[in-house]
C-alpha cells in the first residue's frame, strides 16, 4: 500500500494583524505597505481553510509545509499561525520548515524555531529544535529538512544553506543511501530561479551535492508557481517539485492555491512515486488538476 505525502507551501496565513508602530521599521515598513496595497488582495484565509480541508479529506499519511507561514514576522502573527498549523495536523504527522518571510528580520528565525518546535524536531531527542538539517522517519520515508531562511535587506528575498548545512546534508544523504528508504528533502527556495533577488545563492553547490549523493524527491515553495525540475542523481533522475501559495487567489499570472499528494511505494528494488496536484478550479472549487508518475 502506498504511503501518501502531502505538500503545501507559502500559506502566508492571512489576514495580517494590525502592526505596532514600533515594529514598522526598515524592511517591515516596506513589507507592510506592500501587504496593504497589494498582497492582502492575493491571499485569503477562507481559501486557505478550504484547501486544507480538501487536503485532510484525502487522508495523507504525512504533511510537509515548506515555509512562509507568516508574512512580516510580527509578534502578533505567531499565535494565529501556530493555531493554524495545529489545525492542519499534529506534530508527528506534520513537518514544517521556515521560509524567508519567517526570517523576515534579524532574530525572527529563532522565535519561529521556538514557537514551531514540535513540528521541526528531529526524531533524535538529543538534537535541539531549530537544528538544520533535521531528520524524521515516517513509513518508508526519510524526510531531511533544511533551512534556506535568512534575514535579507529590503527588496531582497534570497536564501542560502551555507557550508555547514550543506556538509551535514551531504553526510545524511550519503548515510541514508545505504538504507532502503525514500529520501525526501524539504527546502523553501527553489534550486533554480530566474529572479536574481529571490534566488538560492548557493544553488550550484546544493544541486551538486544532490547529484552526487542522490535523493528520491525534493520539495520547495517560495515562488508561488507549480514547477518540476529534474536533476541527474547517482541512481537516476531526481524530481524537484514546487507548488503555488496555499492561500493564493486566482489573480494575474500566478496560479491559485494548490497542494501536492505523492503516493510512494516500493517497486521491486526501486520506488514508485506518483504526483497528484489538487487545487482550485476557475469556479473556486478544489479538485484534481493533474496526476503524473514521477518515478
Amino acid at each position: 500500500m502506498a504511503f501518501v505525502l502531502a505538500h503545501l507551501s507559502d500559506p502566508h496565513v492571512p489576514p495580517l494583524p494590525i502592526a505596532q508602530l514600533r515594529e514598522l521599521a526598515g524592511k517591515r515598513m516596506l513589507g507592510y505597505l506592500n501587504w496593504t496595497r497589494n498582497r492582502r488582495a492575493k491571499h485569503r484565509r477562507d481559501l486557505l481553510d478550504a484547501l486544507v480541508a480538501d487536503m485532510q479529506s484525502q487522508k495523507p499519511d504525512h504533511i510537509a509545509v515548506t515555509g512562509d507561514i507568516v508574512n512580516l514576522s510580527l509578534h502578533s502573527e505567531y499565535l494565529p499561525a501556530k493555531m493554524w498549523i495545529d489545525d492542519v495536523g499534529n506534530p508527528h504527522d506534520v513537518t514544517v520548515i521556515p521560509g524567508n518571510h519567517d526570517a523576515y528580520v534579524p532574530r525572527a528565525l529563532p522565535r519561529f524555531n521556538a514557537i514551531f518546535a514540535p513540528y521541526l524536531t528531529d526524531d533524535d531527542p538529543q538534537i535541539a529544535p531549530g537544528t538544520y538539517p533535521f531528520l524524521r522517519r515516517r513509513g518508508p520515508l526519510a524526510i531531511v529538512s533544511v533551512s534556506s531562511a535568512v534575514a535579507t535587506p529590503p527588496m531582497m528575498a534570497t536564501g542560502w544553506l551555507g557550508a555547514a548545512q550543506r556538509g551535514a546534508l551531504s553526510d545524511q544523504l550519503e548515510a541514508l543511501a545505504q538504507e532502503p528508504v525514500f529520501r525526501v528533502v524539504l527546502i523553501h527556495h527553489p534550486l533554480r530561479s530566474r529572479e536574481r533577488h529571490k534566488r538560492l545563492t548557493d544553488s550550484a553547490e546544493v544541486c551538486a551535492l544532490l547529484e552526487k549523493h542522490g535523493a528520491e524527491l525534493v520539495l520547495h515553495g517560495h515562488d508561488h508557481v507549480h514547477s518540476t525540475l529534474w536533476l541527474d542523481g547517482p541512481r537516476g533522475r531526481i524530481p524537484v517539485i514546487g507548488v503555488s501559495s496555499a492561500s493564493a487567489v486566482l489573480l494575474g499570472k500566478r496560479p491559485p492555491g494548490a497542494y501536492n499528494l505523492f503516493a510512494i511505494s516500493r517497486d521491486g528494488d526501486g520506488w514508485r512515486c506518483t504526483q497528484t496536484l489538487r487545487g482550485f478550479d476557475q469556479g473556486g472549487t478544489p479538485r484534481e488538476l493533474k496526476t503524473e508518475r514521477l518515478i
